[in-house]
C-alpha cells in the first residue's frame, strides 16, 4: 500500500468511525462533510412518553434524530378524533417539513415510548440544508420513504380489518425497539389505530389465542413476528423495502481523497 492510499484508507476509517458513534440510521450513513456541519449543535436528550416533538400549525423549533424509542405523527380532524400517520424510531427523525421547505407541522408528533434522541435547533438545522445541498437531498430520501410509510398506513386503514392492522403496526414497533416487548396500553393503541378501545382488546385476545403475542396490562410481548407479518397481509414490508433501497443499503460514508 503506497503511503497516499494509507493515508486515504486512515481517513476513511476515521469517518466511520464518526459516524458509528450513533444508532440512528441516517445519522450512521451520512457522509461525513454533511455530518460535519450537524455534529458540533447535537445534544443527546431523554425523551419521557407523551412529549411533544411537533405540535399541528406550529413553527417547529426542533429537529430529533431518534436512538432509541418511538415516536408517532397523529393527525386530528377534531378533538379526539384521531389516528396514527406514521411513526418514527432509530431509522428517521423530525422536521421532514424543514427539509422540504416550510417552517411548521402539519400534524402533532409526540413520543410513543420512552426515548433517547439527537436534537438540533430547527435554525440551526436549516441553516445547514442551505449549506449543503447533498444534505437535503439525502435527507428527501427519507422523506420519501415516510410517505410510502403513511401511504401504506391509509391503504391498510381503509381495506384491512383491525386485527390485521394491529399486527403491522405490532411489526412496525418491534422493527424499531429492542427485544420484543412493547410498554404500550389499550389506550394509546386505540388512539394508534383510530378505532374504539373495546375494538383494541378483542384484536389482541385474537393475537393472543393465535400464540402471536402475549398481552399484559400496560405491555404486549410479541411471540411470533412472522405470523403476524403473514396477518398484515401485504401492508408490510414493500415500504420497509423501500427504505433499505433508499438508505440502508447506500454505500458506508467515505472520506474525500486527499489533494
Amino acid at each position: 500500500m503506497t503511503d497516499s492510499s494509507s493515508q486515504t484508507h486512515t481517513a476513511a476509517q476515521r469517518d466511520t468511525r464518526q459516524n458509528s458513534i450513533y444508532r440512528n440510521s441516517l445519522l450512521l450513513r451520512m457522509c461525513s462533510a454533511d455530518l460535519a456541519l450537524l455534529q458540533p449543535h447535537l445534544e443527546s436528550v431523554s425523551l419521557g412518553l407523551k412529549t411533544h416533538l411537533e405540535v399541528a400549525g406550529s413553527p417547529i423549533r426542533t429537529v430529533y434524530f431518534f436512538e432509541s424509542g418511538l415516536g408517532s405523527v397523529v393527525g386530528e380532524l377534531r378533538p379526539g378524533i384521531e389516528a396514527e400517520i406514521g411513526i418514527i424510531g432509530c431509522e428517521g427523525m423530525t422536521g421532514s417539513a424543514l427539509i422540504m421547505g416550510d417552517d411548521r407541522s402539519t400534524h402533532d408528533c409526540y413520543v410513543q415510548l420512552e426515548a433517547r434522541a439527537f436534537v438540533i435547533d430547527a435554525g440551526l438545522f436549516t441553516k445547514a440544508l442551505l449549506t449543503s445541498p447533498t444534505l437535503r437531498t439525502f435527507l428527501l430520501r427519507y422523506v420519501h420513504y415516510f410517505h410510502l410509510q403513511a401511504s401504506f398506513t391509509a391503504l391498510s386503514n381503509a381495506r384491512m380489518n383491525i386485527v390485521d392492522r394491529l399486527s403491522r403496526w405490532l411489526v412496525m414497533c418491534d422493527d424499531r425497539v429492542d427485544g420484543n416487548r412493547l410498554a404500550i396500553t389499550h389506550e394509546f393503541l386505540s388512539v394508534m389505530l383510530g378505532v374504539r378501545r373495546p375494538g383494541v382488546t378483542i384484536a389482541l385476545q385474537m393475537l393472543e389465542g393465535q400464540g402471536l403475542i402475549r398481552s399484559m396490562r400496560g405491555e404486549v410481548v410479541i411471540l411470533d413476528r412472522t405470523r403476524l407479518i403473514a396477518l398484515a397481509d401485504g401492508s408490510y414490508g414493500r415500504a420497509e423495502a423501500e427504505y433499505a433501497r433508499l438508505i440502508s443499503q447506500l454505500p458506508w460514508p467515505q472520506a474525500p481523497d486527499p489533494q
